[in-house]
């Protein structure tokens, strides 16, 4: 099986749904909300700032395409995008990645309760909410679905 290194672990390339030159996609162990999806540099990088410039266009261009992917495969009307850099900011896995977050209308009571989501979504073991880590299986299925709808769209 091969693999992505996403800081210290290893993610199965069976749960990402596309690579480019630079970066990659892949769907979230524990989601927010269902298309919940994150955007990594190919290269580990700790901080958002140590990017090299190509990176970081690859690395926003491929966020943008995949949440017009997400947006329009979960029928959804917008997107939070958002990068934690940091640990301060809340990051806690040392590899940037955005997140890409698709939202419907009335998903939060409150809008701005997605950060305060995303600020715990993936403390390891300390969940802290009813939403359960989600299996290798599971996730592969997110993938193999999201990559055919990618490559149907471009056609």
């Amino acid at each position: 099986m091969s693999f992505y290194k996403f800081g210290p672990k290893l993610v199965p390339i069976s749960h990402s749904f596309f690579k480019s030159s630079l970066s990659y996609a892949l769907v979230n162990l524990k989601p927010i909300v269902p298309g919940h999806v994150l955007v990594c540099p190919l290269r580990v990088v700790e901080r958002f700032k140590d990017l090299q410039c190509e990176e970081v266009n690859d690395l926003f261009q491929t966020a943008q395409m995949v949440s017009k992917v997400v947006e329009k495969y979960y029928n959804c009307t917008s997107c939070t995008i958002a990068v934690q850099d940091g640990q301060e900011a809340g990051q806690t896995i040392p590899h940037v990645h955005v997140h890409v977050i698709p939202r419907t209308a009335g998903d939060f009571l409150n809008n701005d309760q997605v950060y305060a989501e995303l600020q715990n979504h993936d403390k390891e073991f300390d969940f802290g909410d009813d939403r359960k880590a989600r299996s290798s299986q599971e996730m592969e299925e997110e993938a193999k679905l999201l990559t055919k709808f990618l490559v149907d769209e471009n056609k």
